[in-house]
């Protein structure tokens, strides 16, 4: 359960890391918390993989649900396009994170 908090935590905090970077645009004090929202994404993620969870895993939730976030906080706040094809594009991103999932639970592993 903890390193599922901290992954949601890591997530929130590079989404409004990021999201400040656009905002850091029309007022540089905002790259203050870009700083913060990257520096706080790393070390919560670094707590993930201590808790247990698999880097692949991780990364892939991290990753999808950080750009999921980001694509529709940025249509709500800045006035972003969200079209159809960034919605099925993150729908395709998430799926391929849930077979990350998927295979890191079952199935054999593959050697290079």
């Amino acid at each position: 359960m903890r390193k599922w908090v901290l992954l949601g935590a890591a997530i929130i905090v590079e989404v409004a890391g990021t999201l400040s970077l656009r905002a850091s645009q029309d007022h540089s004090a905002w790259l203050v918390v870009v700083a913060i929202g990257y520096i706080g994404a790393f070390v919560l993620l670094t707590l993930v993989l201590r808790a247990g969870l698999s880097i692949g895993v991780a990364y892939g939730i991290w990753g999808a649900l950080g750009t999921a976030g980001t694509a529709v906080m940025a249509a709500a706040i800045f006035g972003e396009p969200f079209t159809w094809p960034i919605a099925l594009g993150i729908g395709l991103i998430i799926a391929g994170v849930l077979l990350v999932e998927l295979g890191s639970r079952h199935g054999e592993k593959v050697t290079p």
